[in-house]
C-alpha cells in the first residue's frame, strides 16, 4: 500500500476523487509535502514559496487527488475561505520547530475549524507535525498539545 493510500485510509476517504485543501502557515513545509505524495516521475526538484496558490493532480492506486496547496503567507490566509466549500479533507501542516509561530498556528486552525463552510462538517482532517527532523522540533503529542486537538470532537482527525 502506497503513502497515498493510506492517507486516504487515515482520513477515511471512500470517493474516488478527492479535493484535498493543504493548509498551514508560510514556511511549514506544505508544498515539499505535496510534492513527496506524488509518483516520483512528476516530483520536482525545485520547491519555491507559494503565492496565492497551486493545484496538484495526482493518482494513488485506489483515489485520485486534487490538492489545492494554499499560501500560508499572513496576506493570503483569507483566501483560503473560498475553498472550503469544496474541500472534502484537509491535510494541516504545522512546523513543529517553530514554537513561537504554533500560537499564530492555533488562532488559524480555531478561525479554519468556526467557519461556517467547515464547522458543521465531518470533514477529515491529518495534521501534519512537520521538520521533525530540527533541533528545536518538538514530538507530534506536544504539537497536538500546543494545538488542544484534544478539542475537536465532530471531525475525525490524525496527527503524523
Amino acid at each position: 500500500m502506497g503513502l497515498l493510500d493510506r492517507l486516504s485510509g487515515l482520513l477515511g476517504l471512500k470517493k474516488k476523487e478527492v479535493h484535498v485543501l493543504c493548509l498551514g502557515l508560510d514556511n511549514s513545509g506544505k508544498t515539499t509535502i505535496i510534492n513527496k505524495l506524488k509518483p516520483s516521475n512528476a516530483q520536482s526538484q525545485d520547491i519555491v514559496p507559494t503565492i496565492g496558490f497551486n493545484i496538484e493532480k495526482f493518482k494513488s492506486s485506489s483515489l485520485s487527488f486534487t490538492v489545492f496547496d494554499m499560501s500560508g503567507q499572513g496576506r493570503y490566509r483569507n483566501l483560503w475561505e473560498h475553498y472550503y466549500k469544496e474541500g472534502q479533507a484537509i491535510i494541516f501542516v504545522i512546523d513543529s520547530s517553530d514554537r513561537l509561530r504554533m500560537v499564530v498556528a492555533k488562532e488559524e486552525l480555531h478561525t479554519l475549524l468556526n467557519h461556517p463552510d467547515i464547522k458543521h462538517r465531518r470533514i477529515p482532517i491529518l495534521f501534519f507535525a512537520n521538520k521533525m527532523d530540527l533541533r528545536d522540533a518538538v514530538t507530534s503529542v506536544k504539537v497536538s498539545q500546543l494545538l488542544c486537538l484534544e478539542n475537536i470532537k465532530d471531525k475525525p482527525w490524525h496527527i503524523w
